[in-house]
Order: C-alpha cells, then structure tokens, then sequence
C-alpha cells in the first residue's frame, strides 16, 4: 500500500487529476448502477409473489365453491379452469393432509423438482433446483370438510435471464462510464493545467532570456487567467525594478567617480609638488574638503534614498497637529535662510496628518531647500496650507529660474539634475527629489509639480487627514 501511495505521489499532476475525476466517476456510477439493479430486483420479485398471491386466491375460492358447484377434482371443468390460469413454467398441485396429490395442473414445469409438503399456513419458498430458481406458494384449503393443502409453483426463469441481462447492460455502461469518466478527465486536466505550464514555461523562459518573457494572455475569466495576469504584472514590475537598479548603480558609480577621481588627482598634486608649495597645499586641500563634503552627502542621499524605498517605515506613524508643526519649522526655516522672506498661509487649522515628524520635516527640508536653491534673486516663497474633501494639501512655491516643460517628466529620477551646465554651481546630489517621491508614497501621499522658466515651480504635497 505504501509503495502505491510513493507511485501516486510521484505521478504529474495531469495523471493525478484524470485518476481522482475516473475514481469520483467509477464511485457515483457504481453506487448508482448497484442501487437500480438491486431495485428494479426486488420490485420485479415482488411482482412475482403478488402474482402468485393472486393466483392463490383464485384457485382456493374456486376448489372451495367445488362441494356447491357438484364439480369433482378431476372433472374436464376443473381441468380446464387451473389451465387457464396458469402462465408459462408454472403449476398448480393439491395435496391431501397427508401430502398425497390430488390434483395436478402443469404448463412446462416438472412437478418432480417440487416435493409434496403439506401445510396449514400460508408460506412463500424460494428454492433452487439445479440451475432453475423456483418460487412455491403454499397455502391450506378446505375441499368437502377435508383440510388439504394447495402449492403453486413458477420457474423464475425469464426473471433471472432478465436480470442476468441487466447486469450486463450495467456492467458494460459501467466500463463505457469509466472509459469516459478517464477521457473526460484527461481532458478537463489538461484544460486546467494548461495556463499552468504556460506559466512553467514563462519561468523557465525568464531564466534563460531574462525578464522580458511574458505569460501569454488567457481570456478563461477564472482563478488561473487572474495568477497569469498576476504573473506579468509581477514581471513587468521586477523589470522595472531592475532596469532602475542598474541604472541607478550606474548613475552612483558615474557621480562617485567624479569626487573621487578629483580627490586622486589633488592627493597626486600633494605628493608630487603641494609638500612645501603652501599655494598648491591650500589649494588642494580645499578642494579634497569640498570633494569630501559631496561625496558625504552623495552617500547621506543613497542612505536615504534606501530607506525611503524599503516597504517597511522603521518608525510607528504619529498623527500631527499640521498648524503647529508647520509654525514651528517655518521658525527654523527664517532662521536657517535669514535672507529669505517666507510667507506661510494656513487654512486648514486643527487639522492633522498620520505621519512621522521627521518624515515630514525631510520632505519640507528638501522642497524648501530646492527653493532656495533655484530661487535665482527672488528671495521669496510662499507656503499654503488647505484641505479638500478629506485630502491636506501643502503647497510650495518659489518665484526663481523655474524649470523647462521638457525636464519636468524626470525631474523625480535618480541623480537628475535640470539643466547640469547651469546647476554646476549648485551644490545638489540630484537624489533629494526620488527621496521625497518614495517618502511619500508610504503614507498614501502624492506629489504635484508645476514650474514655469524664470518665472518659479509650485510643488504640492497631499496626504489623507484624520478625522476630529
């Protein structure tokens, strides 16, 4: 048993499917064949006996009238009357107290297969006599104040043919059932499984020409087109994700290069002439100081970028009164940026946020520090503060060099930086916008940005209020 329980186990699951639909078949056809032949059996027996039952009646009411009709037991009346009566294989036979036949009436049936047995009450016989199933009724009468006993007997020969033919009939349905039932279900299981090995094959595919494989489409509507159209989603996300990441290995390798090569060529300079040249030295090491300050905050920037992108915020949320948070980091602001005019409109008061703090100050920091940045000679920002239909909405807005229509789409990439001949003298790592955008995004949060050149760029922010 066991060793055929290891072979099913072993078998694919196509076999595994045929073999459970041809079982679940073979059962349900099998109760229900056995079912029919074991009824339509016994109500055909049943039959049989009600037949003999009424025969029953019939000879006793008239060998009991025969005193009163003056007819004796071996008239041609008598004779004619028990032939008439009976049908093929059946015989009718009276016996005295004493078992001697009295009487005998026969239509192909040997009366030698049945002994004479007297009886004083009513009993039904089912006997076989060779190969031939036999069904005696016998039953007491009462001829001329003489107690005998009356036996019918019939062959029940067309009754076992019948059911002999019957049983094969439901023998051969059941096979043709079996036969079908494993058809069908070969079928069905190739049908069900068949998104499967095209999803098997798709995997297969990936690993050997890479994420641009796809599953195709399957218009079944069920449970397996949905996983199949799961699986894609899921590849189209993991080859952006990868594209991404080596994009962005590239775009890190490229802007560490740069320090780094300056910083190499500066240490060389030192070696060769800067040890006793305090012009060379001083200059070198300002500009290793400067090289070494951005690669700090090149690093600082891929830690943050890191972190905002895992799918897990380290810190629990907190919900934050948005007016008095916003007033005091605007306190920090005017005194990080004396030289700048901040003018900050609140509308939405009492409302509040479920966000980290310092999450929230990081997203302020960098939109407030690119205004700063870009503001160009227009010292002024202005920032608003409203609510719409369950929705905070914080909007920033510079009035400096602004950005042109063709760069904003990518304004929120990697180490993309508007314009890099003329932000070369902006200090900027080009990684403080991917760092808000998947900041946000963890608290269901979106960003909106409009700019127009030399004229300024409006950044909102909205996130889900919480209620009162």
């Amino acid at each position: 048993m066991k060793q055929i329980i290891e072979w099913l186990k072993r078998l694919p699951v196509i076999w595994k499917l045929m073999i459970s639909v041809t079982l679940l078949f073979l059962i349900l056809f099998a109760t229900y064949n056995f079912a029919q032949y074991m009824v339509l059996k016994y109500w055909m027996l049943n039959q049989e006996q009600d037949t003999l039952h009424v025969m029953m009646s019939q000879v006793q009411d008239y060998l009991e009238d025969l005193p009163v009709k003056g007819e004796s037991l071996q008239s041609a009346e008598t004779n004619a009357y028990l032939k008439n009566i009976l049908a093929d294989n059946q015989m009718i036979r009276l016996l005295d107290k004493d078992g001697r036949e009295q009487m005998l009436a026969t239509n192909e049936f040997n009366p030698l297969w049945i002994k004479p047995l007297p009886s004083t009450i009513d009993s039904l016989e089912d006997v076989r006599y060779g190969e031939d199933h036999i069904l005696i009724y016998r039953a007491p009468v009462v001829i001329n104040k003489e107690t005998g006993t009356i036996e019918i007997a019939t062959n029940l020969e067309t009754f076992d043919h019948f059911n002999t033919t019957l049983l094969w009939v439901m023998v051969i349905g059941f096979l043709l059932a079996v036969c079908m039932s494993a058809i069908s279900g070969w079928a069905i299981a190739r049908q069900f499984l068949r998104p499967v090995k095209m999803l098997a094959l798709t995997i297969q595919n990936v690993k050997q020409n890479g994420l641009q494989e796809r599953v195709e489409h399957i218009e079944n509507g069920d449970e397996l087109s949905q996983l199949a159209g799961l699986f894609n989603e899921l590849m189209d996300q993991l080859e952006v994700s990868f594209r991404q990441q080596k994009q962005f290995v590239d775009d890190a390798s490229h802007e560490l290069r740069t320090p780094i090569t300056i910083l190499e060529g500066h240490l060389h300079l030192l070696d060769r002439w800067g040890k006793n040249d305090p012009i060379i030295l001083e200059e070198s090491l300002q500009a290793a100081l400067q090289e070494a300050r951005r690669l700090k905050g090149l690093i600082q920037g891929l830690l943050s970028l890191s972190q905002a992108e895992s799918s897990v915020i380290a810190h629990s949320m907190e919900p934050i009164e948005i007016e008095l948070f916003m007033t005091q980091q605007l306190q920090r602001m005017e005194n990080v940026y004396p030289q700048f005019t901040f003018r900050m409109n609140i509308e939405s008061k009492g409302r509040r946020v479920r966000i980290h703090p310092l999450h929230l100050e990081q997203l302020l920091f960098i939109f407030i520090e690119n205004a700063v940045k870009y503001s160009g000679g227009h010292h002024e920002i202005d920032i608003h503060c409203y609510e719409e239909k369950s929705t905070l909405y914080l909007s920033i807005q510079d009035y400096g060099i602004g950005i042109p229509a063709s760069e904003i789409p990518h304004v929120f990439d990697r180490f993309y930086r508007v314009d890099r001949a003329r932000s070369r003298e902006i200090e900027g790592t080009g990684l403080g916008l991917a760092i808000a955008q998947n900041l946000i995004q963890h608290y269901d949060g979106e960003i909106a940005l409009t700019s127009v050149e030399d004229e300024g760029t409006c950044v909102v922010l909205s996130f889900p209020t919480m209620p009162l």
